[in-house]
């Protein structure tokens, strides 16, 4: 769970997890989803910031079955495909979700 100055702290980050959801298209239950989760997680050091983002939109649209690659989940935010690949399921777990079994 986070705190309302959370989302106040990381407004600049929300503005960029918008901006990448609008590339790619996400509805708004992957939005809010992504926006809860990232949120949740937000790493301190703003060097991890957008990995972070990029991670959170995947599992937003995840959850939301608005589903979306990996890599253009990183290529909306301007991030490594392997930076989401790295960080998607903690952030997940963190949520209290659980992975899926593929």
């Amino acid at each position: 769970m986070y705190r309302a100055r959370d989302e106040r702290d990381n407004a600049e980050w929300l503005t960029d997890l918008e901006t990448a959801a609008d590339r790619l298209d996400l509805g708004t239950d992957a939005r809010s989803c992504a926006r809860d989760v990232f949120l949740s997680g937000v790493p301190q050091q703003d060097r991890s910031k957008p990995a972070t983002v990029a991670a959170a939109l995947y599992v937003g649209t995840l959850v939301a079955g608005d589903q979306r690659s990996q890599g253009n989940v990183a290529d909306a935010v301007g991030v490594s495909r392997l930076a989401v690949q790295q960080r998607w399921k903690d952030l997940l777990e963190s949520a209290g979700l659980d992975a899926p079994e593929w």
